[in-house]
Parts: structure tokens; sequence; C-alpha cells
């Protein structure tokens, strides 16, 4: 098998974008594997790149969190409220404890163990902090799956609308008051920058604005 036949395999395969950029760097570390351990030449080196498309922010719009949470009861108002107010991912809403608060700050452990401070209004820190232990009990682990937390939330925003655009929408909200995409990044948890760059849309009268200064010449 030579570069020509991986090129015209990974042509055949109806995959998204992103799984075939995952294949090709699976191909990539597999063939470098037999070239150095000296099973034959490294087929995959130079495969081109799968472009992926940058996805679309989506943010939930205020509105929509506000039918929610009068919707909600209150255990699935305070993991609305997490996710709006705080940005947290499901997995991170299912594991927060009363001890995780700090004055108004939040304890978060996110992907891959690493830990970051999120400042919380008072009035929900307060809330979280009066139960000690897990905030959702559940049977598995003592606390309730991120997948059981994202199907509550879920049931009480509109169809087309979830729980992860909650995320969205703090990110988006938290950029616009700050032009600060390092600390957005910081708040979110994300090791990458590119990744945050997903979760902040831009306004269209912000983006508007910003455009018009290249409409002006200066004599």
């Amino acid at each position: 098998m030579n570069e020509s036949d991986l090129v015209a395999w990974l042509a055949s395969q109806p995959w998204a974008p992103a799984t075939r950029r995952s294949v090709r760097a699976s191909l990539r570390t597999y063939w470098a594997w037999r070239a150095r351990t000296g099973r034959g030449v490294n087929a995959a080196a130079e495969l081109p790149r799968a472009a992926v498309p940058r996805a679309v922010p989506r943010p939930a719009a205020d509105t929509v969190i506000l039918s929610a949470l009068r919707r909600a009861e209150p255990r699935v108002q305070t993991m609305i409220e997490l996710m709006a107010y705080g940005g947290l991912r499901r997995c991170e809403v299912a594991t927060v404890r009363g001890e995780d608060i700090a004055g108004h700050w939040l304890r978060v452990t996110g992907k891959g163990g690493h830990v970051r401070a999120v400042p919380l209004p008072p009035h929900l820190a307060a809330r979280i902090a009066a139960n000690p232990g897990w905030l959702f009990p559940g049977q598995i682990d003592g606390h309730l799956s991120a997948r059981r937390v994202g199907e509550l939330v879920g049931e009480v925003l509109p169809p087309g609308v979830t729980a992860h655009q909650l995320r969205h929408r703090y990110a988006t909200t938290v950029y616009a008051a700050s032009h600060d995409i390092r600390a957005v990044q910081r708040l979110l948890g994300h090791a990458k920058l590119d990744t945050t760059m997903i979760y902040t849309a831009v306004d269209d009268q912000v983006a508007s604005s910003a455009a018009a200064g290249a409409w002006r010449l200066s004599s």
C-alpha cells in the first residue's frame, strides 16, 4: 500500500470532516511506527490535511434561559444557572460539591482533571455552599451523570436548544464584556485558544461597527 492508496481510501469514506482528520492522524501515527521499526516506508507521511470547517457559535438567547428558569424545578434551575452564569459543562455540573465554594468562587474539576476557579453570582454561590456533599446526588458514583444533567436541563429548553448552548452564551457574554479572549479561555477551562473561539459569537452590531472603521479614508 502506498500514499495514493491511502488517499483514495480516505476519499471514499462517507465521514464527517472531523472524523476524517482523526483517522488521518491515526494513519500517520501507525505508518510512522512501521517505518521506525523497519517494517517499511512511511506511506502516510505526506497525506493531505483534512479541512474541518470552523463551528459556528450558537449561544442560547437570554429570553430562552429566563423562560427555562421559570419552568424548572429548583434543582434544575441551579443546573441552568451553573451553565449560563458559570459556563460549566454538563460533567462539571454533575460533580459540584458544596465544599467547592470559597467566597463566591467555585472550584471546578474539568476535563483531564484540570482544576480552575470560576466566579459565580453571590446568590448562586451561597445556595451551593449551603448544601455540603454532592449538589446533585445520584445512584452512580454518588452524583448524577453528565447525561442525566443534560436530559433534565433539556426538558425545560425549547426544541433545537441544548444545554451546551448555555455554555456558548456564557462565553459570548463574557467576551462581549471584556474583549479578553484569554480570560474567556481560562474561565471555560480550554487547553487551546482555537476551541474558545468556537464558543464566542460576535454581535452583528458590534461586527458592523468594527467594520465601519475601514470605511473611512484619512486625507
